[in-house]
């Protein structure tokens, strides 16, 4: 019997020491899984391209979306703010556009963005994977080629449809699952009914579905009254 404490307190702190060791691994995995899916900063050049315009078309995701002179409007996982430049443009001098990304080097390159191009209209905004942390009152939301890479869709459009007004949009933007196009491989895409179905228990509605050929789709939301889905 005394062998057998003996034993155990032996034992058991290795044993602890080992299941510790076990877990640590495990997050750190996860945590580099989770890392791998965002796009990498040293990147950007790539999201520049001199055809980006021709197969994004910004004008039809912002149409879509009502995007007007003088609307309130976020960008999120804005990157190096390509796509907060056509947003500026759109809402003018009397709207205001917040550029959220959750990477500090890519708050950092839009506001270097907003110097050069000088942006009198963006704010920038570090997010969380979870929390946008955008303020109440918007207009309309866009995630334009970044929703696959989000770790908890449904935690943060939640969080996104309270930023609403009752009448706000959120826009998603993101790579045919089929393949095709400058986007991520095909196995990290994400299907148009994944998407709709994580919106759903968010509390958004989906109004609209639109292709963007040749890469993309695009749908629209709106918060759990509005309107339902046009053709």
């Amino acid at each position: 019997m005394a062998f057998r404490s003996a034993l155990t307190k032996t034992c058991w702190p290795l044993l602890l020491a080992c299941l510790l060791a076990v877990g640590i691994d495990v997050a750190i995995a996860a945590q580099a899984k989770s890392k791998s899916r965002l796009f990498a900063p040293l990147n950007l050049g790539l999201l520049e391209g001199p055809d980006r315009e021709q197969w994004q078309k910004p004008d039809q995701i912002m149409d879509a979306l009502g995007i007007a002179d003088g609307s309130i409007v976020a960008d999120l996982g804005a990157g190096g703010g390509w796509f907060t430049t056509w947003l500026a443009r759109r809402v003018g001098p009397n709207g205001l556009v917040y550029a959220e990304d959750i990477q500090p080097q890519m708050i950092e390159a839009i506001g270097a963005r907003i110097q050069r191009e000088n942006l009198l209209n963006v704010r920038t905004v570090l997010g969380s994977a979870q929390d946008p942390r955008l303020p109440r009152g918007i207009d309309a939301v866009v995630i334009v080629d970044a929703y696959h890479e989000m770790e908890d869709p449904v935690t943060l459009l939640k969080n996104v449809e309270r930023s609403l007004k009752p009448q706000g949009r959120v826009g998603v933007v993101d790579y045919n699952p089929g393949g095709g196009g400058p986007g991520p491989a095909p196995d990290e895409r994400v299907a148009p009914e994944a998407v709709i179905a994580a919106a759903s228990k968010a509390g958004l509605q989906l109004i609209s579905q639109h292709a963007i050929p040749p890469f993309q789709f695009l749908l629209v939301f709106g918060k759990g009254s509005s309107s339902p889905v046009t053709p």
